[in-house]
């Protein structure tokens, strides 16, 4: 794929995008496969989610209407997040590996570990009441 110096791509490397591939050399095969591990666990992670949602939706529960549609549009609302997230957080850290420089921080994770204690809190105090 690559020019065979390390360098990066040819004009020929049909990979996409361009403005990670473009950039850099090619870092070891082993970092740019766990990071598409990473990747994919997000992905899990917005399947869980709308199962969830789907869940919430198919059981009625919590029986307050409002408080249903609510906690199930936030779930939702969170996938789409993650999902948008994990592609962006994927191509970062891979052009930082190309770049040699070192990884982006880690704000994802706290994004969602926030939204999840939002609905957790919306959860609870539905089912309490």
């Amino acid at each position: 794929m690559g020019d065979g110096t390390g360098r990066g791509m040819t004009e020929q490397d049909p990979r996409h995008p361009r403005w990670v591939y473009g950039h850099g050399s090619e870092p070891d095969p082993r970092f740019t496969l766990a990071n598409e591990r990473t990747f994919l666990a997000w992905a899990r992670t917005v399947l869980g989610l709308l199962a969830g949602a789907v869940a919430l939706h198919s059981f009625q529960v919590p029986s307050a209407d409002g408080v249903r549609i609510g906690v199930i549009l936030l779930l939702v609302l969170t996938a789409l997040s993650c999902t948008v997230l994990a592609m962006v957080r994927w191509a970062r850290v891979e052009r930082a590996m190309r770049e040699r420089r070192p990884l982006p921080a880690f704000s994802t994770g706290f994004i969602l570990a926030g939204a999840l204690l939002i609905i957790s809190v919306l959860l609870g105090f539905s089912l309490v009441s």
